[in-house]
């Protein structure tokens, strides 16, 4: 018996070791590199440091209620050429004593897919409230609000505001607290820092829409400098989206990449 227990354990030790080795010889997704972005894409902040930058998806203040997948970073990344654009709007906004603030460039695949994800989910409501107030979650998709699919993955799309100089900051937004309507009166809702655009940012709501009759006076006349400022340099408004712009020609017309919001997938270009 004694033998045969020592032959036992050789032929578990051998099978053990060469188990080992299989595992090995195969790298494990989590090894491989991540992928980085082509030369053309670039930090807005190496074109334009004046620029503002609130990454919204980085953080829990967002429709979904939290950081989502492939921000790495609170950064904004574009394409050269539309970076390049911003820069030129940026410096006949400082002259008038507005600044451009950025609340999403690139996007990767795989944040609209966390999307997607988010608005199949119809018990997760926790950002209805500011958001979506008079959407049901379930219209989501048919409305146009989410799509599996965005113009943002392919570089050169932009969601900007404009803010009066000097630019008072933000406060930070608290997990919990309690929301407001994204179409309430500016002095209601979230103290964003924005001039008065008639609604917040990704207000899922018609209110949004960039012509909206309803919108007037001074609203009317911020959603105009902005939409006139960026259209001269290029800049195509959505029209459902008053803070939604494409720079055109875009470089990368139908390619949607998935490289991580990050500084080292832009790193040396």
């Amino acid at each position: 018996m004694t033998g045969l227990a020592s032959v036992f354990r050789t032929l578990g030790v051998s099978a053990a070791a060469g188990l080992l080795a299989a595992t090995a010889a195969v790298p494990s997704a989590q090894a491989r590199p991540e992928p980085k972005a082509p030369k053309e894409f670039v930090a807005l902040s190496s074109v334009d440091r004046t620029i503002l930058q609130e990454m919204r998806y980085t953080s829990e203040h967002n429709f979904v209620g939290e950081p989502v997948d492939g921000y790495r970073r609170p950064l904004c990344i574009l394409t050269r050429p539309a970076a390049e654009a911003l820069h030129r709007a940026q410096v006949k906004l400082l002259a008038q004593g507005y600044s451009l603030k950025v609340y999403d460039c690139y996007r990767p695949q795989r944040a609209v897919d966390h999307f997607v994800r988010w608005a199949k989910d119809l018990d997760d409501e926790r950002m209805k409230k500011e958001f979506y107030p008079l959407v049901d979650k379930s219209r989501l998709f048919a409305d146009g609000y989410i799509a599996e699919k965005s113009g943002h993955s392919r570089g050169s799309t932009v969601d900007v505001t404009i803010v009066r100089l000097p630019a008072a900051p933000t406060r930070p937004y608290v997990p919990g607290e309690e929301l407001v309507e994204c179409s309430a009166p500016q002095a209601e809702r979230f103290p964003d820092n924005s001039v008065d655009m008639g609604t917040g940012f990704d207000c899922f709501d018609t209110l949004s829409h960039t012509e909206d009759p309803r919108i007037q006076g001074t609203q009317r006349a911020n959603r105009q400098l902005l939409k006139g400022t960026l259209a001269e340099q290029g800049f195509v408004n959505l029209p459902e989206e008053w803070w939604h712009f494409t720079f055109k020609p875009e470089p990368f017309p139908s390619t949607f990449f998935d490289f991580p919001v990050a500084r080292r997938s832009v790193a040396g270009h």
